[in-house]
């Protein structure tokens, strides 16, 4: 889909019904994302180390005993916003206390997450490090984790205190698929 073709039918306001039917309609798979105030975010598909570092976590997950259905990778979020504006985020990997209530929504409520993942890929730093972790502390996600993509494929976790987060733990992730489940997620 070239830029033209884009900007030709792009809405003066998008909503999330819009993020939707523009991924449905990019042949190239582009996950497309909306702040709550209104920025959209067009990211390429994931590499193979993305998407392999977003499997080791959800198998580390599953074979802790975590439930299937709780887990889940490269999903919509809806992020509440002023006004009743909603964002929308596709984290890499989301853990819900408790599974979604209608899954076949594409934009599912943040209401019961327990941990986003966001693996930062090249060009993704400021939204991952700054942005994101905003809208999800406003949401009420208890942690937030970054993963990245340095030679320890560094994992910074982040606990909800407040209003925002703070930094718990930053650590590889190959030692974090090495400890209990338990160790870094309350399982309530």
């Amino acid at each position: 889909m070239s830029a033209d073709a884009v900007g030709r039918h792009m809405p003066a306001i998008a909503t999330l019904d819009d993020l939707a039917a523009m991924m449905a309609a990019d042949p190239h798979g582009h996950r497309y994302e909306l702040s709550p105030e209104g920025v959209l975010s067009i990211m390429p598909p994931a590499d193979g180390e993305h998407a392999l570092i977003a499997t080791r976590i959800m198998a580390w997950l599953l074979a802790a005993g975590w439930p299937v259905d709780q887990i889940a990778q490269v999903v919509g979020l809806a992020i509440p916003g002023a006004e009743g504006v909603s964002g929308g985020r596709i984290p890499d990997l989301v853990v819900w206390g408790q599974p979604p209530a209608n899954p076949r929504q594409v934009w599912l409520p943040a209401a019961n997450v327990l941990l986003v993942v966001e693996i930062v890929s090249r060009g993704s730093e400021a939204a991952d490090k700054a942005a994101k972790p905003r809208e999800y502390a406003g949401a009420g996600i208890p942690q937030y984790w970054t993963v990245d993509r340095d030679a320890g494929q560094t994992v910074t976790m982040y606990r909800l205190v407040g209003d925002r987060y703070e930094m718990r733990a930053a650590t590889p992730l190959a030692w974090v698929l090495n400890t209990s489940v338990t160790d870094h997620l309350s399982l309530n």
